[in-house]
């Protein structure tokens, strides 16, 4: 066999909107790639900004700007490898999501993504026009099939690039992380080879961007469809990829594969990787939290310090007459695992003095949640008073199922910049729990050994908002309320639906009714990484006026 190419796979994490410095750091890739004597450099999707852009891309002078770094790139990297860049293009007025072949210091060809996604977090269809069907892009001799993401997942455009004399198919990915989506990618490009009987290159982004977050793990099938190239999962990568001839035909190489992390060890990395990228994209310097001795503040205090190192992570105990000496013991403890800082602010004073605040306007008044939601509001905002003297952001520490039934407390609880366990659902934290006291992450800054002490994973949750409180007290049993959640918001299932998973349809009512209630609370809850199949912000979009369960009332199905 005769080596007929070298590719170089980027597998970058760029800066939404850093034009000039994503254009500077794939010239750096595309330098070693010439050292390394490469032929073609092939980037991810819309790497030239970041994926997704959402309305930023509508600014008309971003794509001056654009224009003005590509041409630039084109300049710079005229003697050497050439480059397959994901952008956005504007022709004609209109807003393509591309790919461009840039060699010897031009634009050589481009084509445009044909299939836009319109369902989750994706509206390309409101941004970006639909390009023609794709053709074949021809450098070198070769006649290469490049597609952009969901185009690869459209069995007619793979036909059509075949049928035009495609020799290779290259995919340009933005396809973020939700836990089992890799294999759902094996498997799709799989069925584009066995189609078309060709090899196939898929380049992913890595990184975090706002909610959505990325894995990289890019990969080469042979024409065969065997996995023959596996990009690193959770990092930037660059794999260089020879093709050889065989039978006429391109064959690529194969090469030892990286890891692709599954299960818990993948939702931690994506977690880490959210958290990091936030943080860091952002500017912040450092991150803040109120350890309570619970399971929640417990995890994400050991992904803070996992992720950003101990020296940027501060932890604060907030007790009220209601914190047990457990919960005061348990996060003294964590504190000492972490090896980070705590600062105690007891708030029972603060309690007092809205208590007497308030009593012309609670007199006669039970006491309720009312009560309850002030000391809530009261760490909040001493929270947030430190985070404002002391540039560090907050970290929200609610989980999914609670933010699903409005079991939160706006401006209390909910309050902070970034929220890691938006998208975990109270069972996964424990086992997220579980898996992190089993096995230090890589890359992890955080300690050795299992940081989370056995008691905060045994102990009944509890917010101790008020005399021997616990969440189910007004919740089902976790395992029952997650197992209903799923049903209602992966699955979109109605009431009728999911008593035939084998719930109590009073139960069921109930849930979904809480949940109804509490879209107010969700438009307002901070962003956090996607990590399932539906993110209750991201991918779920529900008007927060609607009576659809009040009919509940009157008769007993959906």
């Amino acid at each position: 066999m005769s080596q007929q190419m070298l590719a170089a796979l980027a597998q970058l994490n760029p800066i939404m909107g850093n034009i000039a410095g994503n254009t500077a750091k794939l010239i750096a890739t595309w330098r070693e790639a010439q050292r390394r004597g490469a032929k073609l450099v092939i980037t991810s999707e819309m790497y030239m900004t970041g994926y997704s852009p959402e309305d930023f891309i509508l600014k008309p002078r971003i794509h001056k700007v654009i224009r003005e770094c590509i041409e630039a790139l084109a300049r710079d990297t005229a003697a050497g490898p050439a480059i397959l860049l994901g952008t956005p293009w504007v022709e004609n007025g209109a807003i393509y999501n591309a790919a461009l072949l840039i060699e010897g210091g031009k634009i050589i060809d481009r084509t445009f993504k044909h299939d836009l996604p319109n369902y989750g977090p994706f509206d390309d269809k409101r941004i970006f026009t639909a390009g023609p069907m794709p053709h074949p892009i021809e450098w070198r001799g070769l006649k290469l099939g490049v597609m952009l993401c969901e185009d690869m997942w459209t069995p007619s455009i793979a036909a059509e690039l075949k049928r035009q004399g495609a020799e290779i198919l290259i995919t340009l990915n933005g396809s973020p992380f939700q836990v089992g989506r890799q294999q759902k990618r094996y498997e799709v490009a799989l069925e584009r080879v066995q189609q078309t009987e060709l090899p196939l290159i898929y380049v992913n982004q890595y990184g975090g961007q706002d909610e959505l977050v990325y894995e990289g793990s890019s990969f080469v099938l042979s024409p065969r469809g065997e996995l023959r190239v596996q990009a690193r999962a959770w990092s930037e990568d660059i794999v260089f990829v020879p093709f050889s001839s065989l039978n006429g035909a391109l064959c690529p190489d194969p090469l030892p594969l990286s890891e692709v992390p599954v299960a818990q060890e993948s939702v931690y990395q994506a977690l880490m990787t959210g958290l990091r990228d936030y943080v860091t994209k952002n500017k912040f310097t450092s991150v803040l939290l109120g350890l309570s001795g619970g399971i929640d503040s417990a995890l994400v205090a050991t992904l803070a310090v996992d992720t950003l190192g101990v020296d940027k992570v501060m932890t604060v105990m907030m007790p009220s007459a209601y914190t047990s000496k457990e919960s005061r013991d348990d996060a003294e403890q964590m504190a000492r695992n972490l090896g980070c800082r705590l600062d105690t602010i007891p708030i029972d004073d603060l309690m007092t003095g809205f208590d007497t605040a308030l009593a012309d306007q609670f007199m006669g008044c039970p006491s309720d949640t009312s009560e309850e939601n002030i000391q809530a509001r009261i760490r909040g905002m001493l929270l947030m008073a430190i985070s404002n003297k002391s540039g560090a952001m907050v970290l929200a520490t609610g989980n999914k199922s609670e933010l699903a039934v409005g079991y939160a407390t706006l401006y209390g609880d909910m309050c902070g910049g970034y929220a890691p366990l938006k998208d975990v659902y109270k069972t996964e934290v424990y086992k997220l729990a579980h898996w992190r006291n089993a096995h230090k992450p890589l890359l992890a800054m955080g300690p050795d050994g299992s940081p989370i002490p056995e008691r905060i994973l045994t102990k009944p949750p509890s917010a101790e908002l008020k005399p021997n409180q616990t969440d189910q007290d007004t919740l089902p049993p976790y395992e029952t309320l997650d197992d209903i959640l799923k049903c209602l918001i992966e699955k979109d299932l109605g009431v009728a639906e999911t008593t035939m998973m084998g719930h109590d349809a009073s139960i069921i009512r109930k849930v979904y009714a809480m949940v109804d209630r509490a879209e107010y609370k969700r438009r307002q809850a901070p962003p956090g990484p996607k990590v399932t199949r539906k993110h209750l912000t991201k991918d779920r979009r529900y008007p927060m006026t609607n009576r659809y369960s009040d009919k509940w009332r009157t008769q007993q199905s959906d």
